[in-house]
């Protein structure tokens, strides 16, 4: 099968329809499925390095892609790690970004990250469905969304302490090469929620209609998508603090010498510096009017995504997160959904910028871990029976 099947994809601009099959193709059999995580990442979010696990969630999308071009891929972030599909064309390069972006992780964060590669043909044999659609969510920016169960039986694979040796990717010690991570960025101070808090959700159910119904929900609680995104322009601000400067971008992106990295974050400061100052006299560089790039970042984040589940980051106020709580917890009673929340006060946010005015994604998780914790909610509630909903 052809390398450019995704880019090929007729794309949908409507998000409900990423709960209506007709518009999912089938992965080609020779494809593989990537799959990334961080080991421990809950206990990392607890120990407050939630921004270390995204970026390096991050990390693998970056280098998978630039590893990959030019063909196009797609993929989804999960807050702490990724899934992509591949073709087999690229999978020796894909191979050997993910051993450095294993590399990468260990040494600069002191985190493990596990990945797997799995032949979509394999899922195809035991019966599962990896099928793939593309939602174009601005003109600069399409999202690739999973539809089938295959994803999840590929996650269950490679982490089997037992099964999944032949999935998961080892490299030995010493031996990794470095990644190219172009593209990547972490430059923006911690973005509070416009309206009082910030949900993050997972939402998973057996039938897609039950995905539309619940976004639906979300519209009439909350409003439409502009009213709920959790970044806008007027809460995107620059960030200046040296170490935080320092700790992720130029850990990945200059060399590896003290001096190198220094002067990597001092440039990220000036260039942060400069931003402030083109945004508040609404300067034109080039063809770059900067008041602009602002409403294009808040355009292209991944603030909603389907990958065989719902995952949202969104903003309201608790008296709209509470009504949908209670409509969640009612459908689950009734068997037809289970879901995970958890609110915080805004987001943080990786960016992957190949062009200032064009080909960007802005990868948002809510703040102290949203996925993560919102992971660990969702399980607890598959561990308790939700109340028979006629007994309420």
């Amino acid at each position: 099968m052809s390398a450019d099947f995704y880019a090929r994809l007729p794309a949908v601009e409507d998000f409900l329809s990423v709960a209506d099959e007709r518009h999912y193709a089938d992965a080609p059999a020779d494809w593989w499925v990537v799959l990334t995580d961080i080991e421990g990442s809950t206990a990392a979010v607890e120990a407050g390095r939630y921004r270390d696990v995204n970026f390096v969630g991050a990390l693998g999308i970056a280098a998978v892609l630039n590893a990959a071009a030019p063909v196009e891929v797609p993929y989804v972030f999960g807050g702490d790690g990724a899934t992509l599909l591949v073709p087999p064309s690229v999978l020796p390069a894909v191979r050997t970004a993910l051993a450095g972006v294993q590399a990468s992780a260990s040494r600069a964060f002191g985190l493990t990250l596990r990945a797997g590669l799995v032949p979509v043909r394999d899922l195809y044999a035991e019966g599962h469905r990896v099928r793939v659609a593309r939602f174009r969510a601005e003109a600069h920016y399409a999202q690739a969304v999973f539809l089938g169960g295959g994803l999840a039986a590929a996650e269950r694979w490679v982490k089997d302490p037992m099964a999944g040796v032949r999935y998961r990717l080892t490299v030995p010690e010493g031996t990794a090469p470095e990644a190219d991570f172009t593209g990547v960025e972490c430059r923006w101070a911690r973005i509070d929620s416009p309206r009082g808090e910030t949900v993050t959700l997972l939402v998973a159910a057996t039938d897609p209609d039950v995905y539309r119904e619940v976004l639906q929900t979300i519209d009439r609680l909350y409003g439409p998508d502009a009213a709920r995104r959790p970044v806008v322009p007027r809460h995107l601000h620059p960030g200046f603090h040296p170490l935080r400067l320092s700790r992720h971008e130029p850990q990945v992106r200059a060399s590896t010498s003290a001096w190198a990295r220094g002067l990597y974050t001092a440039k990220i400061w000036l260039q942060n510096l400069l931003l402030v100052l083109f945004l508040r006299f609404d300067v034109t560089t080039g063809t770059t009017r900067w008041r602009d790039y602002l409403r294009l970042i808040s355009a292209t984040t991944d603030h909603r995504k389907f990958d065989e589940m719902l995952r949202l980051v969104m903003t309201g106020t608790p008296a709209q997160r509470e009504a949908l709580e209670h409509y969640l917890t009612d459908r689950e009673a009734q068997g037809v959904l289970t879901y995970g929340l958890h609110v915080s006060d805004g987001v943080v946010m990786t960016c992957l910028v190949y062009e200032r005015m064009g080909r960007q994604v802005h990868f948002v998780d809510g703040a102290d871990g949203g996925y993560t914790r919102a992971a660990q909610h969702l399980k607890a509630r598959l561990r308790t029976p939700a109340p028979d909903a006629s007994s309420r």
